[in-house]
């Protein structure tokens, strides 16, 4: 794994465990089965919703999404209003490949992945067709390209989703935003919306299920999150940071971050100085943004790709 790569300390065996009710096992193989046809079903029709004026086929996309969700067990409330149409940045704390469909379901939007997941069966095919921007993850001289075809796009008038935690984290806590993703909007002149994921438990606490951190296979969230009972998810449309009113993208990081991290967001900014309770702490690691000069913006674009180290076995979407 390349060193310009970010991490998390959070691991399945800390942060994913989930200690409300399960559901039986024929009920945990029916959501599964209902999420695979909902996935087919979404390849098949992806063609022709592309073929939709935008409002209804947003509506689609909307409908589709939240059903995906859904057929794991888990319920979906959604605060704030995504206000006017138009290009934009979405940017949100990542916690599990949950929150792709998530984010669609509130807001649809075109997704930053990496460029492995083209290959990957089924998923990859539906990602193409959702208009997924995929980047080289092991590849700094195309992140320039990157940057580019982000810019591209949101000049274009669409939405773009991206992670600048570079990593998943358990929900717990935040790693720090990077910045490169803000250079992107910046240059298209659009407003940044700070989106808040979280994952809850019937109480309110953290639901630890839906985390999909470390090394944890894809097959084990599956099972853990169908077996999972009691789960919500929240995403809270915060106001947006309009275009002009900082003119770095490290304030503009920032800002974004604090907006999520905000008042009762349940999360505290965490770097590998101060790792959760329970967690091992991970050596840090040189950072391209770190080493860049805010007058170079491509240099750092890595963030947006995940890090973990069992990134092959992870379908986490780079940020």
């Amino acid at each position: 794994m390349s060193v310009w790569l970010p991490t998390s300390p959070c691991t399945p065996e800390a942060c994913a465990g989930h200690e409300g009710d399960t559901a039986s096992v024929p009920r945990a193989v029916l959501r599964l089965v209902a999420a695979v046809a909902l996935i087919l079903l979404g390849i098949l029709g992806a063609p022709p919703a592309r073929l939709l004026p935008a409002g209804p086929r947003h509506a689609v996309v909307r409908a589709w999404s939240a059903a995906l969700v859904r057929a794991f067990g888990i319920r979906i409330t959604v605060h704030g209003s995504p206000g006017p149409g138009g290009g934009r940045l979405l940017v949100a704390n990542h916690i599990s490949w949950l929150d792709i469909p998530l984010v669609a379901a509130a807001l649809p939007c075109r997704m930053l992945a990496k460029s492995d997941i083209r290959a990957w069966p089924v998923l990859g095919r539906l990602a193409g067709q959702a208009g997924t921007l995929f980047i080289e993850r092991d590849r700094i001289r195309a992140l320039p390209a990157t940057v580019g075809a982000v810019t591209a796009a949101l000049l274009a008038g669409d939405r773009v989703t991206v992670f600048p935690e570079g990593s998943t984290w358990c929900g717990r806590a935040q790693g720090t935003f990077r910045r490169a993703a803000f250079q992107a909007a910046l240059d298209a002149r659009v407003p940044v919306q700070p989106l808040r994921l979280r994952y809850l438990r019937c109480d309110g606490s953290p639901a630890g299920a839906p985390a999909f951190v470390g090394d944890d296979p894809l097959t084990a969230s599956l099972w853990r999150i169908a077996r999972a009972r009691g789960v919500r998810a929240e995403v809270r449309l915060l106001p947006r940071i309009p275009p002009g009113r900082y003119a770095h993208r490290r304030d503009l990081a920032a800002a974004a971050q604090r907006a999520i991290v905000g008042p009762g967001a349940g999360a505290a900014i965490t770097t590998t100085l101060n790792p959760l309770p329970g967690v091992p702490a991970q050596p840090g690691r040189p950072s391209a943004t770190d080493r860049d000069s805010a007058n170079r913006p491509a240099a750092s674009v890595h963030h947006w790709v995940s890090s973990s180290p069992a990134a092959a076995s992870s379908l986490r979407t780079p940020s």
